[in-house]
């Protein structure tokens, strides 16, 4: 007989009393201002939905952000069955603020979970994977939004295929965990091409939301203001990295002098901050800077016990990233209108759209190079390389802020698709990648 495990009925019994005590509480629809009792009760249910929905995922399985992004599709469609008291949720500015924290500090975090000694020691497949798993998916994008939306601007057809360029590191990385192979050579590549991956995403990223704002504003946006976006991309990255070696150490050695208890988390959220700043500043996304800003760290100056003892900055990260990260999943979920899918057009542009993204990330297994064959699973790198999970719904996010001639880019039925997208690849790569394993070791 199974165990009994009261910790999730205990979640859920709380939850379910914490609904319907907001929902009284609240006598109405809740208002989409910033008053602070509102955004108190968005919060507590937020939280604990966010937690109790990744609890159910991980016991299923599936990576913890599924349940959440589930949990907040179902918040924010309440009203389809006729309860209207969390419809401001999403229109609360603060949470809008918070989420954005969020995600700013979740693509800190995958910068310092990645190496860049590492990423370069990958090799030649790694970098041919990255580079196809770029291009294939992007040009099918591309083709998905010319066939359902033939007279939508280009630009929404380029931000498609800059949504499905994007692979998701964390996801990946928790899959191949959870399945003990961290330690293969198909796990080496594709990490290593995940890395690379997002770096060549963000500056598609880059270069798309460039063109956008410049025919938004009315100017021509001409091949060489694209090269010079490109250029300022890598301009950045590269900035980024010399001052991680020269000038975050010096940096820190100061905020190390004066001894203050928590010096070392603030010094880097300060970093993280900043290079978001200026990668703004800079055309870029601020994205861009709290992935270089956590590049970079990971090496510069945190791995000096004699300075820092046991402590490291990913733990000390931790509680706030527990605040923040799922106020941005779920509020991306809580932005899906799942009335937009009353229309069959909807849910076939999210299936095609999703079958895309699939067989993009295929065509990346094309890049692995080795000197014996069979010594990597080609069809291991490839269903590795599907996951979209939190950096195709950032760029989703970032699409929905972007406009041509007063029409969103990614439109509400648009964003709907990609979440849904987002959410099948997250849900097939560990059952294909689980049995792709059993395969080639068999």
């Amino acid at each position: 007989m199974a165990r009994f495990r009261p910790a999730p009925v205990a979640v859920l019994a709380l939850l379910a009393v914490i609904i319907p005590v907001a929902a009284y509480a609240s006598s109405g629809p809740v208002s989409g201002g910033d008053d602070i009792t509102t955004i108190l009760v968005a919060l507590a249910v937020i939280l604990l939905g966010a937690k109790l929905g990744g609890s159910l995922a991980s016991r299923l399985k599936q990576p913890a952000v599924l349940g959440e992004l589930l949990f907040g599709v179902l918040l924010g469609n309440l009203a389809l069955v006729g309860l209207r008291w969390t419809e401001g949720f999403s229109q609360l500015g603060a949470l809008g603020t918070l989420a954005q924290l969020g995600v700013i500090l979740l693509l800190f975090q995958i910068g310092l979970e990645a190496n860049l000694a590492d990423m370069m020691r990958v090799g030649l497949s790694a970098l041919l994977v990255a580079m196809l798993g770029v291009i294939g998916p992007f040009l099918l994008g591309w083709g998905v939004g010319i066939w359902f939306y033939p007279h939508a601007p280009i630009y929404m057809h380029l931000f498609l295929g800059a949504i499905l360029s994007a692979t998701s590191v964390g996801i990946t990385a928790r899959v191949l965990k959870d399945l003990g192979r961290l330690d293969t050579d198909e796990a080496h590549v594709i990490l290593g091409a995940a890395v690379i991956d997002d770096i060549l995403g963000l500056v598609v990223l880059a270069v798309v939301s460039g063109m956008i704002r410049g025919a938004e504003s009315g100017s021509s946006v001409s091949s060489a203001a694209v090269l010079w976006l490109i250029i300022k991309a890598v301009l950045f990255l590269g900035g980024a990295i010399l001052a991680g070696r020269y000038v975050y150490p010096w940096l820190f050695r100061v905020a190390d002098y004066l001894r203050v208890r928590g010096m070392l988390l603030i010094s880097a959220l300060a970093v993280c901050f900043l290079a978001s700043f200026v990668a703004a500043k800079a055309g870029l996304a601020p994205i861009v800077g709290a992935f270089a800003a956590g590049l970079v760290l990971d090496d510069a100056y945190f791995r000096d016990p004699k300075r820092h003892g046991r402590e490291r900055l990913e733990e000390l990260l931790e509680p706030l990233a527990f605040f923040l990260v799922p106020v941005f999943f779920v509020k991306m979920g809580m932005d899906v209108d799942l009335s937009a899918f009353a229309t069959g057009g909807v849910i076939w542009f999210a299936l095609v759209l999703t079958l895309a993204a699939i067989l993009g990330k295929q065509l990346s297994a094309l890049g692995v190079v080795t000197r014996k064959k069979g010594s990597i699973s080609r069809w291991i790198v490839g269903f590795g390389m599907i996951p979209r999970g939190e950096v195709g719904l950032i760029f989703a996010s970032i699409g929905a802020t972007l406009s041509v001639a007063g029409e969103a880019v990614v439109s509400p039925a648009i964003y709907s698709a990609v979440v849904v997208m987002v959410m099948l690849t997250t849900l097939v790569t560990p059952a294909l990648l689980a049995w792709s394993f059993r395969r080639h070791l068999s």
